[in-house]
């Protein structure tokens, strides 16, 4: 069943509606890549449905994190370009602040993990940003930021938890639908809830009789058990290797979202994303990550089994470090 449509004050009151997708895509116009669609009929066998992957991993910085980034970076005032950006990140949303600082002429600084994958501080240097290293087992990054911003009159972008941000993660979802028509299920993973925000949003307006359903790694479940709960959920440090999706919590301003927008949520291991990025390497010639795998093992696996159904499935990113991943996969052999 459809959700039920807003109206008076509770459409107001949202922080996020349809509107602020669609004036996204229009800022996005020329700046972020219309990231393909793929579909493959070996899966489709597999899981007796109709599959569309929308693949982020082609966006620019390789994930789906450019779109928010952009769309909030490009709103900033003169003053707050000229005094710079700061971000906590374990690496998309670090990449992709730093290209958008590049592009949009802003100085950007990224506190990362000391853990973060060398992979995504390599490349969140080599798009110009300063990066800052702290250890998440004794340091909060939200308190360091906080600090570092009010020190040196920084703007704060954060990785999920802001409207701009989440209306331009919908925007990928907005184009899956535009392409492929309307769907049964749309599947997409979850970190602190920005692209699940944005795409259930996109997802409701478009295709109002798709059942949004957010993926978590087992090992973070915070969000699943935050919406069956209807109470927010923290988690601390989980042990996946899912890297996008060991936030804390969900957001003050993704989970009202999500319990309005999403139908409901699920976990796989890290055994099925190692399965998921196998059969995606090796069959489908596609390069994504765990975080990014989220959605489709969740398909492939069984989770979500849904004969007769179009599901799309949003392929959130695919920045990997090779070969600690080829490890992994060997590791199941």
């Amino acid at each position: 069943m459809p959700l039920p449509p807003l109206t008076g004050h509770l459409a107001q009151e949202l922080p996020v509606v349809y509107a602020d997708i669609e004036a996204a895509a229009q800022r996005l116009q020329g700046q972020a890549n219309q990231t393909p669609v793929f579909t493959s009929r070996t899966v489709d066998e597999r899981t007796q449905s109709q599959a569309f992957f929308k693949c982020e991993n082609f966006q620019r910085t390789g994930s789906f994190k450019f779109r928010g980034a952009f769309n909030a970076m490009t709103q900033l005032s003169p003053t707050q370009k000229q005094q710079g950006v700061l971000a906590y990140s374990s690496g998309n949303h670090a990449q992709a602040i730093a290209l958008c600082g590049k592009l949009l002429g802003i100085p950007t600084t990224i506190i990362m993990p000391s853990d973060s994958s060398t992979v995504k501080q390599a490349a969140t240097k080599g798009y110009g940003a300063e990066i800052i290293l702290y250890d998440r087992a004794t340091a909060d990054r939200e308190v360091l930021t906080s600090q570092l911003a009010a020190k040196k009159g920084y703007t704060i972008i954060p990785p999920f938890n802001a409207p701009a941000v989440i209306a331009g993660q919908g925007t990928a979802t907005k184009e899956l639908i535009e392409e492929v028509g309307s769907l049964d299920y749309l599947l997409v993973c979850c970190g602190g809830g920005g692209l699940l925000s944005g795409s259930a949003i996109a997802a409701h307006s478009l295709s109002p009789n798709c059942k949004v359903i957010g993926v978590e790694p087992t090992a973070g479940d915070d969000a699943a058990r935050s919406f069956h709960t209807k109470t927010l959920q923290t988690v601390t440090n989980p042990n996946t290797i899912a890297d996008g999706a060991r936030t804390p919590s969900l957001g003050s301003i993704t989970f009202p979202l999500i319990m309005h927008y999403v139908h409901d949520m699920v976990t796989v291991t890290d055994e099925a994303l190692l399965k998921t990025i196998k059969f995606f390497w090796e069959r489908m010639k596609l390069l994504i990550e765990p975080t990014g795998a989220l959605g489709a093992a969740a398909l492939l696996e069984h989770v979500i089994y849904e004969p007769n159904k179009r599901i799309g499935v949003i392929i959130s990113g695919g920045n990997v470090d090779i070969n600690q991943m080829s490890s992994l996969i060997k590791g199941l052999e």
